[in-house]
């Protein structure tokens, strides 16, 4: 095989493209859907909730899809075909008069978005055994680097049309769809490709072919709720620091930054040391502990440069994740990557599914006039009681058998 590193950085990108579809419409979407209905704020948060669910929901639903069409196909045409719809997606999102072809538009972007699962197989695929979490950590970079990006483009690009993001961000997709069509090679070997059957390819499917693998279960539902956790940050954050802190939009997104750079260089720097040193186990139950601690003090303090501060403390909780990835790579062979890393997507897409709602009432029932306890912190109380419930089980026998 030639060179893994045009390869690598191709992926590196793609997944950086595939996290600012998720913030770049952040900044630019209250806009443009006041633009096409012609209704308020009020209603256009409505909208925007949808919006952002049904993308969450799409790549719960097709992430296992694409994962196991890649077993069967290859990685290459899965990621190369998804880019070329996204890119045409975006051009679409640039002409869309209704809201109804914006939310099919969303549909296919949360499809094409599940790349996600197609592109850790390829990194497992070219990965050695002792490389797997280090590579994983720079995936998560790359989505911490495209977290960056996105709301930031989308916020600057904004000032020229609310259009303008996505017609960007539909050129930077192609280029690096020509990009990719000459550095990426195909890693699923003939003997190692596996049949493509419809009725296999749901989550709920996958989850439980998944679980014929001895100690896979318990680290996926540590996942899911590791990820509801965390999930807090991209969901109420702009709430919760312009009612605590009276934040501009502008503070807001110098902390988002600074959040989304501290995990980038967490997962795609930091990790590729502690692995070796301390293992997957100890990162694991250090990045826990950082984040039962970190989510605590932001729920009850009040001043936000402390906070502020803390944020790159918080952002260490990010080695979980890739450490956790790298020892369920492990438990499947070399033909079940796609699927397994499907199943990975799925899993991470319910949880984001989930957590917009969860974390969004729980502030909005701590806020509102008539509230029993005015705390803006809450969901940031119960981001730190989801990661104390992964640290109970972290020590419980089944995940101890599993991280062995």
């Amino acid at each position: 095989m030639k060179s893994k590193r045009p390869a690598i950085l191709f992926i590196v990108i793609t997944l950086v493209i595939d996290a600012m579809g998720i913030g770049l419409i952040v900044p630019v979407m209250p806009s443009l859907i006041k633009e096409i209905t012609g209704g308020d704020i009020s209603s256009a948060s409505v909208w925007g909730g949808i919006l952002s669910t049904i993308f969450a929901v799409m790549q719960f639903l097709f992430g296992p899809m694409l994962g196991k069409l890649s077993d069967r196909y290859g990685r290459r045409p899965v990621i190369l075909l998804s880019l070329l719809i996204m890119a045409i997606d975006y051009v679409v999102m640039v002409f869309a008069p209704t809201m109804w072809l914006l939310l099919v538009t969303r549909i296919v972007g949360g499809i094409t978005a599940a790349t996600y699962a197609t592109a850790n197989a390829f990194v497992a695929d070219i990965s050695k055994p002792e490389d797997k979490a280090a590579n994983f950590g720079l995936l998560g970079a790359a989505f911490g680097i495209g977290f960056v990006i996105g709301p930031l483009m989308g916020g600057a690009l904004a000032e020229f049309g609310t259009r303008v993001p996505f017609m960007v961000a539909a050129v930077i997709t192609f280029l690096n769809l020509i990009f990719g069509y000459f550095v990426l090679p195909e890693t699923v070997s003939e003997e190692n490709r596996n049949e493509f059957r419809l009725k296999e390819a749901s989550p709920f499917r996958a989850f439980k072919e998944i679980g014929r693998f001895p100690g896979l279960m318990p680290l996926l539902v540590f996942l899911f709720i590791f990820d509801l956790a965390l999930l807090v940050y991209q969901t109420t954050w702009n709430f919760f620091t312009q009612e605590r802190f009276g934040w501009g939009p502008a503070m807001v997104g110098i902390s988002l930054a600074t959040y989304g750079i501290s995990v980038a260089a967490v997962q795609g720097g930091l990790i590729r040391w502690l692995i070796p040193k301390f293992k997957e186990r100890k990162t694991i139950l250090g990045g826990l502990i950082i984040e039962v601690i970190t989510l605590g003090l932001i729920a009850v303090i009040t001043n936000g440069w402390i906070v502020l501060a803390l944020i790159p403390i918080s952002s260490l909780g990010g080695v979980v994740n890739p450490a956790l990835q790298g020892i369920m790579s492990r438990r499947v062979s070399d033909r079940e990557q796609g699927a397994l890393q499907g199943v990975v997507t799925s899993v991470r897409s319910l949880a984001m599914c989930i957590a917009p709602l969860m974390m969004t009432q729980t502030f909005r029932f701590f806020t509102r006039d008539d509230a029993p306890v005015y705390f803006p912190g809450a969901p940031y109380l119960l981001a730190m009681v989801l990661a104390m419930i992964c640290l109970v089980m972290f020590f419980r026998a089944p995940m101890t058998k599993a991280l062995q």
